[in-house]
């Protein structure tokens, strides 16, 4: 016989569900809140409702979209992010076919071995990178005479590190697809004739694409909004978590950045839907 838990124990239940969602939502609310007041500074009390920290193209009111800085940063994120959701859905995959459908000595120790950066603070990542980075680039200088410069602070460099730790994302959200798919369907294609190839492309990456899909939308997210790592990689080129670290240095807290943090905030919530209309459109096995 089931036991129906009592009408205080769900109320509380409720009351703690409610509360834990209001203190995840509360910080976004506000920060978007403060992208439409009319006023110099994001602070209480209300000032009036105003696009101004958008589309104005003047001071002291100059929107995001005519901030040539912002705009630039946005630029150079969007970049990187591109390269890194690339990079690391490619390597992903690889990786989810080596670890699924191989065998080879100390296996166990490698999986372990590409989950660690997980765990290893942004920050230390980043100093590590770029020590082994800049060592390697002046090594090359002295004793070649190379110029090793995508190995310099820049770019490059902030894709290669971003792309070393997001890619153990990638590859246990391919890895876990793919431990899912029946590979009794690829034999019977090759029976039917069909060359690696052929079954790779018709059968398994469609198959596998849902979950390719999210990781990469993931991926994209997450490298778009790193700060840790990037702030010791990163060149003149500065992404947007960079270039508004350093607005907020500078000059403080304007309601410019709340509209840029709306902004993202807009276009993660668009892009976590497509994540979720991916994976649910599956194909049939």
């Amino acid at each position: 016989m089931a036991i129906k838990p009592n009408t205080a124990f769900l109320t509380s239940y409720r009351i703690y569900v409610a509360a834990f969602f209001v203190f995840l939502a509360a910080p976004l609310v506000a920060a978007g809140m403060f992208a439409f007041n009319d006023s110099v500074f994001p602070s209480l009390p209300w000032q009036g409702f105003t696009l101004d920290w958008f589309f104005n193209d003047s001071e002291p009111k100059l929107g995001m979209f005519h901030d040539r800085r912002l705009l630039r940063g946005l630029y150079y994120s969007f970049v990187i992010a591109s390269f890194v959701s690339l990079l690391s859905v490619f390597v992903g995959t690889c990786n989810a076919f080596l670890f699924v459908r191989c065998r080879f000595p100390a296996k166990d120790f490698f999986y372990i071995m590409m989950v660690v950066p997980l765990v290893i603070p942004g920050v230390i990542l980043g100093i590590s990178i770029l020590l082994l980075a800049s060592n390697i680039a002046n090594g090359a200088e002295e004793s070649l005479s190379l110029d090793l410069d995508f190995l310099r602070p820049g770019i490059v460099l902030v894709v290669l590190g971003q792309f070393s730790f997001i890619t153990t994302i990638t590859s246990l959200v391919i890895i876990a697809r793919l431990r899912k798919f029946d590979q009794s369907m690829e034999e019977a294609a090759y029976n039917l004739g069909a060359s690696r190839a052929r079954v790779l492309r018709t059968i398994t990456l469609p198959f596998l694409f849902p979950a390719m899909a999210a990781a990469g939308i993931v991926a994209f997210l997450v490298s778009f909004e790193n700060f840790n790592t990037t702030l010791f990689l990163v060149g003149s080129e500065a992404p947007l978590t960079i270039t508004m670290y350093d607005r907020m240095v500078k000059v403080g807290s304007t309601p410019v950045l709340n509209a840029v943090s709306f902004f993202l905030m807009v276009g993660s919530a668009l892009l976590a839907l497509v994540s979720i209309l991916v994976q649910r459109d599956k194909p049939q096995t």
